[in-house]
């Protein structure tokens, strides 16, 4: 006879007054008793484990060792947590897991050794704190992210403070230089050097102008009142144009080579925006290139894209920079003496993006790069 039906009224009693699940198992690792509460916990009916073995309620990848922390257990008979500091897990009737912490009390009734196991489902608790755990983490990446973002906007507005400083700076002082050594040539036969002086003005304010262009484009573009005017043109307009300005850049023995099939291809696309990238480009190709080469413009059509090219013999861009290209204010280490700001690559991508087009390239350092725009034959009138 189970020794606990001597006494089943009182331990009822005690028992299920208390909201934990309580199973009672003897030396042989045999359940004797349990209460409603672990009966529910584990899934199975009134008195349905009394004479099942433990491990009935334990996962099956824990029976090889469980054996072995029972009897340490009884041989020390203390009373302690199970799985002090480890996972713990229960098994119900249906095969779910769930985690659990259980107290263990051994104790002896009637000359019997037992063990009490006070079993807590902790699924709720577990739960939240692995939410809560994720919640920290992302709130962490959030927090991390941030601080990376406002140092890069830290680094990127002491970079644009300095280019701006730089960039401006130069031209300024050659016009200024330019316009004390006019005050000097007050002769007739100085013309020639007034003259001289007068275009190197004129030249450096282009230059102001254009980059004062650029930064007004940026903040057009970030604030999102770009407008664009979509109608059909003859290409060889806005080449021609882009052309005559390039030329009053060029370097001694520099040539552009014009393409010879333009001249009845009509466009319809946004004329400034395509006049803006490829004088970018042009101006970039002279730049960027020695003396005594060639910059071809090359011109081709397919079944769905008008095709402009920008090739040039020039210093080329290194291979481990060439993806950040068409970052805003970046320039290539091999770039860096010579004037620029950054931003033209920039701005005309995300102008030609904008209707559709795309701007990619292809480059080998001192060897030269071939920019390429490409136009859908067919494109919608949108504003920005």
């Amino acid at each position: 006879m189970n020794v606990f039906e001597k006494d089943s009224n009182i331990f009822q009693l005690l028992s299920e007054g208390i909201s934990e699940g309580i199973i009672l198992v003897n030396t042989s690792q045999e359940i004797v008793a349990t209460n409603s509460s672990a009966e529910e916990m584990f899934g199975y009916k009134k008195n349905e484990l009394i004479g099942k073995a433990l491990e009935c309620i334990i996962p099956r990848r824990y029976h090889h060792k469980h054996g072995g922390h029972f009897s340490s257990f009884m041989k020390k008979s203390e009373k302690r947590k199970m799985g002090h500091g480890r996972d713990l897990s229960g098994l119900r009737k249906n095969g779910e897991e769930f985690p659990v912490e259980a107290g263990l009390n051994p104790f002896t009734l009637y000359g019997q050794s037992y063990v009490m196991a006070l079993v807590t489902d902790i699924t709720e608790r577990k739960n939240y704190t692995l939410n809560l755990e994720q919640t920290v983490k992302e709130r962490t990446k959030q927090l991390t992210d941030a601080l990376e973002k406002e140092k890069e906007l830290n680094e990127l507005k002491t970079r644009f403070l300095s280019l701006v400083s730089h960039e401006f700076k130069t031209p300024l002082s050659s016009i200024l230089t330019s316009v004390t050594l006019l005050s000097k040539y007050k002769e007739s036969t100085q013309q020639e050097k007034r003259d001289k002086h007068v275009n190197t003005i004129k030249s450096k304010v282009r230059q102001l102008d254009t980059i004062l262009n650029d930064f007004l484009s940026v903040e057009r573009l970030e604030l999102g009142k770009v407008k664009y005017t979509i109608e059909a043109f003859p290409l060889s307009r806005v080449i021609n144009e882009v052309v005559y300005d390039a030329n009053m850049l060029l370097k001694t023995g520099q040539q552009i080579r014009y393409p010879d099939n333009v001249d009845e291809v009509v466009v319809t696309f946004d004329e400034k925006t395509l006049a803006l990238a490829l004088s970018n480009l042009l101006q970039n190709a002279i730049k960027y290139s020695p003396e005594e080469t060639t910059i071809k413009i090359i011109f081709t059509i397919t079944d769905d894209n008008f095709i402009i090219q920008v090739v040039d013999e020039g210093i080329g861009i290194p291979k481990k920079q060439q993806k950040h290209i068409f970052d805003r204010y970046f320039r290539a280490e091999n770039a860096l003496l010579n004037q620029g700001t950054g931003i033209g690559l920039n701005i005309s991508k995300q102008h030609l993006e904008n209707l559709g087009s795309t701007l990619s390239f292809e480059s080998q350092e001192n060897v030269g790069s071939t920019f390429t725009i490409q136009i859908p034959k067919t494109i919608k009138s949108t504003t920005q």
